[in-house]
C-alpha cells in the first residue's frame, strides 16, 4: 500500500527536530517504517497496542504492579497450584488462541490472590505483545446498563468486551445479580465462545454456584478453561489476613 504525503511529510518533519529518546528508535515510535514507499508495520506495533489498551483501562499502575514475581504462594499448597497452573497457561496462550480450550478461570477464596495471578497473566501477556482488556465486573456491568436504552451506545461498549483480543473479566457475579446482568454477560461470553476468543476470568464463586446462576454461561467458562480451571477454597488462602 502506497504511503500518502502526509504520512511522509510527518516523518521528515520528526528527522528535523531536535534529538530525543523513543521508546523505539527503529520507527522513531511511529509504528510503522517506510521501505520502497510503502508502510510496514515496526516489529514494536504489537505492543504498543497492547499499552494503548492498557492505557485505555484506567488502570495502568495498579495492573502494572501485578506480577508472577511478587506473588505469594509459600503459605499454601493449593496456591502453589494456582501459581504453576498461571505460569502454564501464559507459556501455551499462543499454541491455544485458535482453538476453544484456550482460556483459565479461578474461583473462590476472597482473598486468596485470584485477582493478582489474573493480572500477572494479563501483564505477562502484554509484555509479550499479546493485547487483553481489562473488565471490571461490577463497574463495567453499571456502566453498561446505563447504557443500555441508547441502542448505539451500548452496542459499542458491548463489541469491545466480545472482540477484545483476550478479555480479563475481575470479580465475575459480584454483588447482587438481576437477570440483566446475566443476559449481559450471555451475550459477552456466548460470542467469545462461538468464536474461539480466549477470557481470563476471576470469581469468588463456586464451580457450582456459577452453572447455578445460569448454566449456560457457567458451562460455556469452564469448557473454555478446561485444564486452567483453578478452584481455591479455605480461610487460611486469604493472604490479607494470613499472607504477611
Amino acid at each position: 500500500m502506497r504511503v500518502n504525503q502526509f504520512i511522509k511529510s510527518q516523518v521528515k518533519n520528526n528527522s528535523i527536530k531536535q534529538k530525543h529518546s523513543y521508546k523505539c528508535n527503529k520507527c522513531r515510535d511511529y509504528t510503522f517504517i517506510i521501505k520502497n514507499d510503502e508502510a510496514i508495520p515496526c516489529e514494536c506495533r504489537a505492543l504498543r497496542e497492547a499499552e494503548a489498551i492498557l492505557k485505555n483501562s484506567g488502570i495502568s499502575e495498579e495492573f502494572r504492579k501485578k506480577t508472577f514475581e511478587n506473588f505469594n504462594y509459600s503459605f499454601d499448597i493449593q496456591l502453589v497450584d494456582a501459581f504453576a497452573k498461571a505460569k502454564d497457561y501464559v507459556n501455551s496462550t499462543n499454541t491455544k488462541l485458535p482453538s476453544r480450550e484456550n482460556s483459565i478461570i479461578f474461583m473462590g477464596q476472597v482473598g486468596s490472590g485470584k485477582t493478582h495471578l489474573s493480572l500477572a497473566i494479563a501483564n505477562k501477556l502484554m509484555n509479550n505483545g499479546i493485547g487483553v482488556l481489562y473488565m471490571s465486573y461490577r463497574d463495567s456491568m453499571t456502566y453498561i446498563k446505563q447504557n443500555i436504552m441508547d441502542n448505539d451506545k451500548y452496542q459499542r461498549i458491548i463489541e469491545k468486551y466480545k472482540k477484545a483480543k483476550i478479555l480479563l473479566i475481575d470479580d465475575l457475579y459480584k454483588g447482587n445479580i438481576s437477570k440483566s446482568d446475566i443476559n449481559i454477560m450471555f451475550e459477552i461470553i456466548n460470542f467469545r465462545y462461538f468464536n474461539n476468543l480466549p477470557i481470563i476470568v476471576s470469581t469468588e464463586k463456586s464451580f457450582n454456584e456459577l452453572l447455578e446462576i445460569d448454566e449456560a454461561v457457567g458451562s460455556r467458562i469452564i469448557e473454555m478453561a478446561k485444564s486452567h480451571v483453578i478452584e481455591l477454597r479455605g480461610k487460611k488462602l486469604n493472604y490479607r489476613i494470613y499472607g504477611n
